[in-house]
């Protein structure tokens, strides 16, 4: 597990105040499933790929129980750096009005948190 995804499991797990759940993004791909003598299990065939999330989409998303606010947090390495894409999409967030932000720790979380609810 890299650093970041120990964060964000953290992030996850010790945020109070909030549900939060990890974006898996990316592309994926779909078929018809049919099973395979010749390996002898099944596979897909007929396949297509299928864009998941948005590009940009945040590491967590989720809902601020206090008063339903979705948030959405990018957690970043210590050295991390957020793409032009991710920056977007948290500056698109924030102006629908949810909690959005770059959080390297659980007190940034924390702190986005709290700071947004003022």
């Amino acid at each position: 597990m890299n650093e970041e995804h120990r964060i964000q499991n953290k992030i996850r797990s010790e945020t109070p105040g909030c549900i939060l759940f990890r974006a898996n993004a990316g592309d994926f791909w779909q078929g018809t499933p049919v099973y395979s003598k010749e390996y002898k299990q099944t596979v897909l065939i007929n396949l297509r790929r299928i864009e998941g999330l948005p590009e940009g989409f945040s590491d967590l998303f989720g809902v601020r129980l206090n008063d339903g606010k979705a948030v959405f947090i990018e957690v970043k390495a210590p050295n991390g750096k957020a793409s032009q894409a991710q920056r977007n999409f948290l500056q698109k967030m924030r102006a629908y009005g949810a909690v959005a932000g770059i959080c390297r720790s659980v007190v940034d979380a924390i702190n986005l948190l709290s700071k947004e609810r003022k």
